[in-house]
């Protein structure tokens, strides 16, 4: 059974060495079961201080091993001495919980262990062990020996939840994680008066008043009742809020409530929740039965589309009676609560660039080649078929499809247990940043749990969600001057060439790198979006000139001039050379070698647009775009994102805003139009018809971005300022939309039926990709 344990690495006290006059430069290296990790050093000192926090995975017979090195410039780090701590050992002094447990160890010389050369403080925290699998983890381990509580004590006590038990039993936990009772012994009466083993923490206690009656005090609520308190149900956890409220969790349905649950009202929830499952499905069968065959039917009822495929041979999928599920194997007679696909089973190297697989109903993989738009069941990296003449699948160029297959790779990718990130809603940006930074990338893919110190809750995913809106909009705040907006109408952000001005912003930039991908990996949402050309970037995919339309349109549009116009009849005179202003700073930068010297003309003016239009682009910002991905690749490579466009890539990591359509409506203008125009009836249909992805992609198509500000689209920036949503009559029956993003303006032309404005518009919305297309 393994566990996350987070080892605090306080202080130490080193025997003075008159030789050393300066002192060592001692840090400590933590190793246990074939890993190692380090704390920083501390310069010139007998006292060193760290007080950092390490994250490693250990066994309940897992043995530490801290070694105290000092570090040398020129030469090999000297060690300085060791100390071994056995967790069994500090486990059962702490009643089998490490909740932090503060130890002292001996600093011995590895030449001779009987030379104490100083003292080692280390705080262990975040580890607990049920008596049943601390046994048997110690009797694998060769320490057989018999751990079970003596059926002769006669102590009884009442525990946190309210339950009297055995002063020797223990809660046990089971595979979800929910604290469970164990089988319960032959009923035995409680002695008139509880006993008060020093271990134990009474919420209730029985006391007996001066005419005999029994009574029984609350000690948290400070009341007292008649009535003897009943013991929560299974899964459940009384717990305190900050305010001093008593409140009651449900682990196993994940959710929380004023009410004290009993065993009857949890029963009769669940006698609700199955009568309910019941009338659903009947509904949905007698629904079906119109629509579909009796095979298809079958088929329908007994299989359910999984993007993971079919699970391996000897497994078999499960639900038990609260809805959860788990997954049986039959050769060994278990059951798990993780998904065996999950589990490093499927090891597949990544498709070719453009590929994609599927699974069809019956759980056979497919293959989409998305550079052809063609599908066959050949795997193209082994050439293997998965189905002898199996039948053709039409290509479908489906968002969700791409979003089921990136989580598929995901999962494969991803690590078991979790990791803890301590941040404080005051210094989030700087304790987000030390503790990012101090995992090792691979830990990152596992499942997170955020903690705010001072606040109680648990994070099944809420607290996570908060951590990435909050965080996203400190390190993307323009003011710490390592992004800036992509223009002045434009609240996209882009990498700002000033953040050398921080010594640091490299590894800021490797930290925000990481933090993307954790976004991204763990479907989670970000508050600000970025520029199109930087999302083009993640995607690995080169830049047009299209693009810099999109960041900068009076530039864009200069350029097209000198592309369109005789630059010599006109007399300008430019060189190969652009000026740029930085801080104040004004410097010269060569597009190509003594590009200062060499004229454009007409004969070179097409290199010349494309190399400013490059360095317009990238602006020096080469350094930090490397630091970035540097830090994105370590946790998700970005070959598992080829499959989508930038504008999917903007949905998947901003999240899709639900569109107020009558603030839409009450927002938006109309040239060569009337509000009454049969177009325009026909147009708010169509919105109203269609679900909040193709409302996002259509906002995005007319103005540019899927992201709309604070004020929605009262708020809607254009090119010279605010610029509301506008629709304009413009060009003939058989044209298709078009969009003027740097004014929010969609051109409609004035078709003549309601099909086929609905076939023009989803045709834009669907196949349009990049600007400048008729």
């Amino acid at each position: 059974m393994k566990a996350q344990l987070q080892v605090t690495v306080i202080s130490a006290k080193l025997k003075e060495n008159k030789k050393n006059w300066f002192g060592p430069s001692p840090y400590v290296e933590v190793a246990v079961d074939g890993q190692s990790k380090r704390t920083e050093k501390c310069n010139n000192t007998h006292s060193p201080k760290w007080k950092q926090a390490l994250t490693v995975i250990v066994t309940p017979v897992s043995k530490l091993i801290f070694r105290v090195w000092s570090h040398q410039t020129l030469k090999a780090d000297i060690l300085l001495g060791m100390a071994t701590l056995q967790i069994s050992e500090t486990l059962k002094a702490n009643d089998l919980k490490l909740c932090e447990v503060v130890q002292t160890l001996q600093l011995c010389s590895d030449r001779d262990p009987r030379d104490v050369i100083g003292d080692l403080s280390v705080c262990l925290d975040g580890m607990q062990v049920d008596p049943e699998s601390f046994a048997s983890a110690e009797k694998e381990h060769g320490k057989d020996r018999d751990t079970s509580p003596s059926s002769d004590s006669d102590e009884w006590v009442i525990v946190p939840n309210g339950h009297a038990v055995n002063g020797t039993s223990s809660p046990s936990r089971s595979p979800g994680g929910s604290a469970t009772s164990r089988p319960p012994r032959p009923a035995r009466p409680p002695p008139p008066t509880p006993c008060r083993p020093a271990s134990y923490r009474f919420w209730w206690e029985q006391r007996v008043d001066q005419n005999g009656r029994v009574y029984y005090v609350d000690h948290i609520e400070k009341r007292t009742t008649w009535d003897r308190p009943e013991p929560l149900p299974t899964g459940w956890e009384r717990r305190v809020d900050p305010m001093g409220r008593v409140y009651y969790v449900d682990h196993i349905t994940r959710t929380t409530t004023w009410q004290r649950p009993t065993q009857e009202s949890v029963r009769n929830y669940e006698e609700w929740q199955h009568q309910r499952s019941q009338l659903q499905g009947a509904m949905q069968q007698f629904n079906q039965r119109f629509i579909y065959g009796v095979n298809q039917l079958a088929a329908t009822t007994n299989k359910e589309f999984d993007p993971l495929g079919p699970l391996p041979h000897g497994w078999e999928k499960r639900t038990d009676t609260n809805g959860r599920v788990y997954f049986v194997h039959h050769p060994t007679r278990a059951t798990q609560w993780e998904d065996p696909r999950t589990q490093g089973l499927l090891n597949d190297k990544p498709l070719p660039e453009g590929w994609e697989m599927r699974f069809t109903v019956e759980g056979i993989p497919y293959f989409v080649d998305h550079n052809r738009r063609t599908t066959t069941y050949i795997d193209p990296r082994t050439g293997k078929s998965s189905l002898e003449n199996g039948p053709q699948i039409t290509y479908v160029r489906d968002f969700k499809a791409k979003v089921q297959y990136f989580r598929f790779w995901c999962q494969q990718l991803s690590m078991p247990q979790h990791i803890k990130i301590t941040v404080s809603r005051k210094t989030l940006f700087e304790d987000s940043f030390q503790q990012i930074m101090s995992f090792h990338p691979q830990d990152l893919r596992r499942r997170l749990w955020i903690i705010f110190p001072g606040e109680e809750g648990l994070d099944y995913g809420g607290v996570a969600r908060e951590w990435f809106f909050l965080l996203s909009h400190e390190v993307l705040n323009p003011m710490y001057c390592l992004f800036e907006y992509a223009g002045k109408d434009n609240y996209c952000l882009q990498i700002n060439p000033a953040s050398y001005i921080n010594p640091d912003h490299l590894k800021y930039f490797k930290f925000i790198g990481r933090f993307i991908a954790m976004a991204l990996f763990h479907s989670k949402f970000i508050d600000t979006g970025f520029s199109l050309p930087f999302y083009k970037r993640i995607l690995n995919k080169p830049l047009a000139l299209k693009d810099l339309e999109s960041i900068d349109p009076e530039f864009y549009n200069s350029l097209i001039w000198i592309k369109d116009n005789n630059i010599e009849e006109c007399g300008l005179e430019m060189f190969f050379s652009v000026d740029k202003e930085i801080l104040g700073e004004v410097t010269t930068h060569e597009l190509k070698p003594d590009g200062g010297n060499i004229q454009v003309t007409e004969e070179n003016k097409e290199e010349y647009i494309r190399l400013v239009a490059e360095w317009r682009l990238s602006r020096g910002v080469e350094e930090q775009t490397q630091a970035f991905f540097e830090g994105f690749n370590e946790v998700l490579p970005q070959q598992y994102l080829q499959y989508f466009d930038a504008k999917e890539l903007e949905v998947m990591l901003c999240g899709m805003q639900e569109i107020d359509l009558v603030d839409w409506q009450r927002n938006t203008i109309y040239r060569h139009y009337a509000r009454s125009s049969k177009q325009i009836l026909w147009f708010w249909q169509f919105v109203k018809e269609m679900d909040n992805e193709k409302r996002m992609r259509l906002l995005q198509f007319v103005t540019g971005t899927c992201r709309l500000p604070v004020g929605g689209f009262a708020d809607l920036m254009g090119d010279n300022g605010p610029q509301k949503f506008c629709i304009e009559k413009v060009g003939k029956e058989n044209w298709l939309p078009r969009s003027h993003t740097c004014f929010n303006r969609l051109d409609l032309p004035p078709y003549k039926s309601y099909e086929q404005l609905k076939e023009k518009l989803m045709f834009a919305i669907e196949e349009t990709e990049g600007f400048g297309q008729e």
